[in-house]
């Protein structure tokens, strides 16, 4: 195995030489050019992995061309699943009936969808998913402690978004020392 340096250099000059007529190879048989960069950047990552298989010289860009090919079959094959259970899924939500929000919970669901994301997302984890801080510190892959902080600061921030669009109501208080209505 070559020094890290000698690796680098080889794999350098063999992308160098390489990356526009693989570029052109990949474009040609996809019609995304996402999707080509996602192949060409595959192809290039299974050479530097195999840099000691790829053959030398003239034989470098039919090996590449190679690699290639089979990157943007495995590729096509994926975009098979991912559309077929795409289908799949709309279909089973096609059967399901529509959610209809209320018109006491839209003023709601408008001062959430006025938070930035990262908001949004933890108000949900603990408001339709039910998790706890230590669930959603694996979901988000934080500590727990960070959790709490962005969830105290999240809330604070949608309290004033439903103050500002006039959606905050007051819960009344509790009366203490009442029972069944007469005073104690």
């Amino acid at each position: 195995m070559p020094p890290p340096d000698e690796k680098r250099r080889r794999f350098e000059a063999m992308y160098a030489a390489n990356h526009d007529p693989v570029l052109g190879y990949v474009l040609r048989r996809t019609a995304d050019p996402h999707d080509a960069a996602d192949v060409l950047a595959e192809t290039f990552l299974t050479a530097w992995r195999r840099l000691d298989d790829v053959p030398p010289d003239d034989q470098t860009r039919p090996w590449l061309y190679g690699v290639a090919r089979r990157v943007l079959a495995n590729h096509r094959r994926g975009e098979r699943r991912r559309l077929a259970l795409g289908d799949r899924l709309r279909a089973d939500l096609a059967d399901r009936p529509a959610v209809e929000v209320s018109a006491d919970l839209r003023p709601i669901m408008e001062a959430l969808d006025g938070l930035p994301e990262r908001d949004r997302e933890l108000l949900t984890l603990v408001g339709w998913e039910d998790l706890d801080a230590g669930q959603i510190a694996i979901v988000l892959g934080c500590s727990r402690n960070a959790v709490r902080i962005r969830l105290h600061r999240a809330r604070r921030r949608f309290t004033r978004e439903l103050e500002r669009r006039g959606a905050l109501f007051e819960m009344p208080a509790p009366q203490v020392g009442v029972a069944n209505g007469d005073p104690a």
